[in-house]
């Protein structure tokens, strides 16, 4: 699982700029973001920090976005809500992670709508 969501007196991470890649080169296995390129191993080990830091942010936003729309699937106000069993078979989740998930999608929810500051999904 991604690394948790800042706490409240953490400053979000802001991920280094992920550029596209040329089709040519995405299509290279041995071609990552021009890493292989860079020969200075500072310059290397500083691009390299900024990709995984960029990657780590992406995937908690990604998680957060994944909690809220389990919660929101799983709304009992919906006529066509899921069931944590059908959650977690769409998400390729176990149930017991599905319902988890709901409930800090419903934390982010309600923070969205309150104002507040978001928690830890575990």
């Amino acid at each position: 699982m991604a690394e948790p969501t800042p706490r409240r007196n953490e400053p979000r991470l802001r991920p280094a700029p992920l550029l596209f890649e040329p089709t040519q080169a995405a299509a290279d296995p041995e071609h990552f973001f021009d890493l292989e390129s860079i020969e200075d191993p500072r310059a290397l080990l500083a691009r390299a920090t900024e990709l995984t830091l960029a990657f780590r942010a992406a995937a908690d936003r990604a998680l957060e976005f994944q909690a809220m729309a389990a919660a929101q699937l799983a709304d009992p106000r919906r006529f066509d809500r899921l069931t944590t069993a059908d959650i977690a078979e769409r998400a390729e989740w176990t149930e017991d992670y599905a319902k988890k998930m709901v409930e800090f999608g419903r934390d982010l929810l309600r923070g969205a709508v309150e104002g507040r500051e978001q928690i830890d999904p575990v």
